[in-house]
């Protein structure tokens, strides 16, 4: 016979090879009961059936056994029982616990309206969370591949924005900056928990046309370049005959190599619902080194004729001056309040109703500032205006109220 020590050792390590299997049983019935019933099953009850399952007959009976409590390796089996036991109430305390606080109804949709993890608003500060694109950049099925050095661009690309966006919004934004930044034909953004995107892609579909508005012209000309002009910019070109005003396209210094890629215009032309939540977009500056080198902007048709004619123009940028929305919308998101721009849909609770009898303010806390329907836009609309199904309507409020009104609207 043993000593005690041993026998005691060999217990412990009896009690942890036949306890796995009973506290995995225990474990599924203290999450199962509390998942779907709500109820929690006695933990009494699931070490004695534990018990029973690690082998000896009639549960915690076996204590008081004498073929047991007698028995020459008696310390070996009450050690194990007593292991097998406390592994068995630990399983069940915390399968209870997680069927106590998992959701009850999980889905794809519900898991893209979640936040990033609040630890990675700390790496930004101001409450912003920084966004990196890992791994490789996927081509897109369909479309012709990524140039290496477009792919290694991609993948460099880093973003910050307000810790509070959904994961749904981060994917939007992030793939919209993309889109513009790069001249992308097309573009897909998933996002994890820790603001890792995994990016595929599609290479752009076109070059400088694609940037040339319509009625407009591109004329290229050689002349000092500014340090930091960026594709979008305000420029007036002036020659020897004529003062022209134009949008740079491109630009490009005598050395290449010191220039950075030129990317998109800082200002949208206009503000919709994915703009209203965000301040102007940052640009990579400066995009040229300066020195001598070669622009190329968009001018109306006349003004085209005498940059043609020049061989050398002189560069002027003009300053755009201050977005006062964009003012006013830092001004509501630091009060709490966002924009956002909702489509009435048929047989909805807001389809035939009037402003006044829907009382949004009053019902669901937001604020109507503007509706468009087929005839036109009606700002500051009075409680008289009927909604019907296909109307726009543009509310500022608190992000919760805003995603309830979502659901009355929808």
């Amino acid at each position: 016979m043993a000593s005690l020590p041993v026998e005691v050792l060999l217990g412990i390590y009896l009690g942890f090879l036949t306890g796995i299997i009973p506290s995995l049983v225990a474990w599924t019935l203290g999450f199962g009961f509390k998942y779907f019933t709500g109820v929690s099953i006695p933990g009494f009850g699931v070490v004695v059936l534990a018990v029973a399952l690690a082998g000896v007959s009639g549960g915690l009976l076996a204590l008081a056994d004498p073929t047991v409590t007698q028995s020459t390796n008696a310390p070996t089996l009450v050690t194990a029982i007593l292991v097998v036991t406390a592994l068995s109430l630990y399983a069940h305390a915390k399968g209870d616990q997680l069927g106590a606080n998992a959701p009850r109804k999980l889905s794809l949709s519900k898991l893209r309206e979640r936040t990033l993890s609040r630890d990675l608003a700390d790496l930004v500060a101001g409450g912003q969370v920084r966004i990196d694109v890992v791994g490789d950049v996927s081509d897109m099925e369909g479309y012709p591949p990524l140039s290496d050095d477009l792919r290694t661009e991609i993948r460099e690309a880093e973003y910050t924005f307000p810790a509070d966006l959904r994961v749904a919004e981060l994917e939007e934004r992030v793939a919209e900056r993309l889109r513009t930044e790069f001249d992308l034909g097309d573009v897909t953004v998933t996002i994890d928990e820790r603001g890792r995107a995994s990016v595929a892609a599609a290479p752009p579909f076109s070059g400088l046309s694609k940037r040339v508005p319509a009625g407009e012209r591109a004329v290229s000309v050689d002349a000092l370049i500014p340090t930091g002009l960026a594709r979008g910019d305000e420029v007036t070109l002036i020659t020897a005959d004529a003062q022209v005003s134009g949008t740079v396209v491109s630009a490009k210094s005598a050395d290449p190599a010191a220039d950075k890629r030129l990317t998109a215009p800082t200002t949208p032309a206009h503000v919709d619902d994915d703009d209203a939540e965000s301040t102007p977009r940052a640009v990579r500056a400066p995009t040229t080194a300066g020195g001598e080198g070669r622009l190329t902007a968009a001018v109306t048709r006349t003004d085209a004729e005498p940059l043609v004619r020049a061989d050398r123009a002189r560069v002027v940028v003009e300053a755009r001056g201050t977005r006062l929305e964009y003012e006013l919308i830092s001004l509501l998101r630091r009060s709490g309040k966002r924009f956002r721009r909702f489509t009435v849909a048929a047989e909805s609770a807001l389809d035939g109703v009037t402003l006044g009898a829907a009382s949004a303010r009053e019902t669901h806390g937001v604020a109507i500032l503007a509706v468009r329907k087929p005839t036109g836009w009606q700002l500051v609309p009075q409680g008289t205006t009927a909604l019907a199904g296909g109307d726009e309507v543009f509310a500022v409020g608190p992000p919760d109220n805003l995603d309830a009104f979502a659901e009355v609207v929808a």
